[in-house]
């Protein structure tokens, strides 16, 4: 049957035919360890499903992300408006008819849209929405350390071939909540502790980086920082205040998160939480601060695609979101993970700074056709955002050098090619570094990550009013250097200029300035006899394990600060 043929039986969009196509077909589905299906949900069931419109002038979005990001550009520092950036990416006319009109002769409730009209979130119940998407079959899972409930498909859906220009992706379906892979290592014993530290707090961060008691945000302007978290995870007002009564004396800093998006639980603290809300708030100190928990959550949404849905619906938000969200890549379909990519080029267009966390495996590790590779994660391998690996002291117990912290994610995307902006960085990497691993474990011509790093290793963080010690992983590196980012952000602003925008134009331009070089150790990768669990090596300027090193803060003001 011909695609006029489709179009013709509108009305039945909503039912299988010959005339249907997979919008995810390589869509990896596999029930998480410690998932278990509680069954199939109730016909009658109401549930909550997105659809990504296709959007227009993505081309022309992409070209002005680098007018705006790049420092030799007339442009750069212009940024657009929610409402510019809409006007620009609005799915045609005839995409939002077919779509609309489809979405109702199946019955679908209070569908609602964001400012940018791209997604559509709407109400059915399970019987609808399982004889609109042919194939699909809503089951139950409960999982995770929260004990959390979710309702996806376990079959891949299919949609009219009618709606191929018009759909990206529904969301809701397969992939299943991320896990933290944050770490409590066992304390490192050393003899005597004169002169010694006993682990990351703010007045180790502050002395590592050359942060003055002067280095906090003014109050006087409207600068604003915020972290995202998708885990079911809760931080406590309570815990704050502990931890700033405990670590927080010597600096100004605010007392209390200024906004909360999204549903705060009443349960236990979460560690990840409590970790990313008193770090950056003590790293970006005395900057109001937002937090954005589980945005908008219903079983049968995917909680990180909620908080990018928010971005486009919100015109005043935070400059600087720092997020510790990761999946492998291989694990998201391509149409996914291309749409939530131009998710990240609608943020830079409008001088949002978005900094991932690079993941704590290392260069990862999975077998393709029965051979090992590294196995890169996304968000931390887009083009659009900055990444931020993990570092840890020379000495533990001193606030000496930083070395390769070994579960710093990094390495290379199999799904980006490799941005313009890091071509002169990476190809003298692989160059010079005189560690390589065999070329046939990564993709050298894709997006390299990260970008920067900051220490992950040891932190003390207050969770459940109870402190606790040696807690490591790049989320708690991210939420550090967005802060330090917030303050640079502060004196832009008092001076008149535009907030830093995206940052990997300008950062790899520098060629690092600002950042303190991390020269020594490796991250880890495949136990196998070819690599022996060793992935990529620091070395002299830009690798694939720290980026382009630590933030010293006030050569990095000085390097930011102008234009």
């Amino acid at each position: 049957m011909g695609l006029r043929g489709c179009l013709l039986g509108l009305l039945a969009l909503f039912v299988a035919g010959k005339c249907s196509y997979s919008p995810e077909p390589d869509q990896r589905w596999t029930l998480p360890p410690g998932w278990v299906s509680l069954g199939r949900v109730d016909p009658e069931e109401e549930l909550s499903l997105t659809f990504a419109l296709r959007q227009q002038n993505v081309k022309r979005l992409s070209e002005l992300v680098q007018a705006v990001s790049d420092p030799g550009s007339p442009r750069y520092g212009k940024y657009l408006t929610l409402e510019d950036v809409a006007e620009l990416v609005r799915p045609s006319a005839l995409t939002l008819h077919t779509v609309h009109k489809w979405l109702l002769a199946a019955g679908a409730q209070k569908c609602d849209s964001v400012t940018t009209q791209d997604f559509l979130t709407c109400w059915l119940s399970v019987r609808q929405a399982e004889l609109l998407l042919s194939g699909a079959e809503f089951h139950r899972y409960v999982g995770g350390p929260a004990e959390t409930h979710v309702v996806r498909s376990p079959h891949p859906y299919r949609l009219p071939q009618a709606l191929a220009p018009h759909v990206d992706f529904v969301a809701g379906l397969h992939r299943f909540p991320p896990t933290s892979s944050l770490r409590q290592r066992p304390e490192p014993q050393v003899a005597g502790t004169v002169g010694l530290h006993l682990g990351v707090t703010p007045s180790v961060i502050r002395e590592r980086y050359n942060l003055t008691a002067q280095d906090v945000g003014s109050g006087t302007t409207n600068n604003s920082q915020a972290c995202a978290q998708f885990l079911e995870q809760y931080f406590h007002d309570s815990d704050l205040a502990e931890f700033m009564r405990l670590f927080g004396s010597n600096f100004a800093h605010q007392a209390s998160v200024a906004r909360v998006v999204g549903k705060q639980g009443r349960g236990r603290a979460g560690i990840e939480a409590s970790l990313d809300v008193q770090y950056l708030m003590s790293a970006g100190a005395n900057i109001s601060t937002w937090v954005y928990s589980s945005p908008g959550r219903h079983e049968a949404q995917e909680p990180f695609l909620q908080w990018l849905l928010l971005l486009s619906n919100e015109s005043a938000l935070p400059q600087v979101h720092t997020v510790s969200y990761g999946d492998d890549e291989d694990s998201l379909s391509s149409a996914y993970i291309q749409r939530v990519n131009v998710e990240f080029m609608k943020a830079a267009a409008r001088g949002l700074t978005l900094l991932f966390a690079s993941g704590d495996s290392g260069a990862g590790c999975w077998s393709v056709s029965g051979r090992h590779q590294f196995r890169p994660s996304f968000p931390a391998s887009s083009p659009y955002v900055t990444t931020v690996g993990g570092t840890s002291f020379q000495n533990p117990f001193r606030v000496t050098n930083e070395i390769v912290d070994y579960i710093s994610g990094g390495g290379f995307s199999n799904v980006f090619p490799r941005p313009s902006y890091q071509e002169e960085a990476v190809t003298q990497f692989l160059n010079s570094s005189p560690h390589l691993p065999p070329q046939s474990y990564f993709n050298s011509s894709g997006r390299a990550y990260p970008d920067v790093a900051a220490l992950s290793d040891g932190y003390w963080v207050v969770s459940n009013r109870v402190p606790i010690p040696w807690v490591s992983g790049t989320s708690a590196s991210t939420p550090v250097f967005g802060g330090l980012l917030s303050l640079i952000n502060e004196h832009r602003l008092l001076s008149g200029r535009p907030p830093l925008g995206f940052l990997n134009p300008r950062l790899y331009q520098q060629h690092g300035a600002g950042l303190f070089d991390v020269t020594h150790g490796c991250h880890e990768s495949c136990l196998n006899e070819e690599v022996e669990g060793q992935g990529f090596c620091s070395g002299p300027g830009w690798d694939p394990v720290t980026g382009w090193g630590t933030p010293n803060f006030p050569a990095l003001l000085k390097a930011l600060l102008n234009p």
